[in-house]
């Protein structure tokens, strides 16, 4: 296996390696954009969880980690809560982008490498050496690069929805949190 490895990037071109090595670039930081964000979404989701939970017994959010943590407890207001949970909302979709980027560019990116290979190929035509023994090895050499664009964006996209998902419950938990802490202020109950 590791021979067919070798001669396939012994026989590839510069463009065919650039555009692997830059695809490997793009799965290695989807795997870390995935790992680093659904953790932290979770242990975040948690602590705003345990939160929620302690407000809708009467209690205070002491908590620390929870986004309402610093708030001003006489002076909460929707304006504030507004910014509160504005930040929360860019943090908990942070990574989104760069999925979306390589979910959707990773295609092409492959694409553009299998057709430099195929008019590189399509040129050595013109030197009498024509036969589809030359032929066949050279375009099944050149689609590895759209296989490998369409690898990179199957877990791009998919990661992208999981971390949306996540984000989405994050949000969720801190909006009934700030509900909360509206009505409690609205009715002059103690927070």
């Amino acid at each position: 296996m590791l021979d067919l490895i070798l001669s396939y990037f012994t026989r590839s071109t510069f463009i065919t390696i650039f555009v692997l090595s830059w695809l490997s670039i793009y799965f290695i930081v989807t795997f870390t954009i995935l790992i680093s964000r659904y953790v932290g979404l979770s242990a975040w989701q948690h602590r705003e969880t345990k939160a929620l939970e302690s407000l809708l017994m009467g209690g205070r959010i002491s908590l620390s980690g929870s986004i309402f943590q610093k708030i001003n407890t006489e002076k909460i207001s929707k304006e504030a809560l507004a910014i509160y949970k504005g930040k929360a909302e860019r943090d908990s979709t942070s990574g989104l982008t760069w999925l979306s980027i390589i979910a959707s560019t990773s295609p092409f990116i492959g694409l553009f490498g299998t057709v430099v290979s195929i008019l590189d190929t399509f040129s050595k035509l013109g030197g009498g050496n024509s036969g589809i023994e030359t032929i066949a090895p050279a375009i099944s050499e050149a689609l590895v690069a759209t296989g490998c664009g369409i690898f990179v964006a199957i877990p791009a996209y998919t990661f992208s929805l999981l971390i949306k998902r996540k984000a989405y419950e994050v949000m969720s938990i801190i909006s009934r949190t700030a509900d909360i802490l509206l009505f409690k202020a609205n009715t002059g109950k103690a927070i």
